[in-house]
């Protein structure tokens, strides 16, 4: 399993586009993916989880990625995160 925790850097925090590029990210992989933010735990492959965690600016979330692709999973989702959804 791979846990990484990553901070959101885009000023508009996770809206609908960012989610959906989490979801489509996360859905390339066969592991099984997860956000903390808190007591929240969602799958990632969920636009609806991803949007219910109202992750904002500066706010740190967990990644767990567990499977056969959890390293190239967990790093694809972490470029997301670096890159601020491409928004900046």
């Amino acid at each position: 399993m791979v846990r990484k925790t990553l901070k959101i850097k885009n000023r508009a925090g996770i809206h609908a586009r960012p989610a959906s590029l989490i979801v489509q990210t996360a859905n390339k992989f066969a592991s099984e993916l997860t956000m903390e933010k808190g007591a929240l735990h969602v799958n990632a492959k969920s636009i609806m989880g991803i949007i219910m965690m109202a992750a904002s600016y500066n706010t740190e979330v967990v990644l767990c990625a567990n499977g056969p692709d959890e390293e190239e999973a967990a790093a694809a989702i972490e470029q997301l995160f670096e890159s601020k959804f491409e928004e900046e």
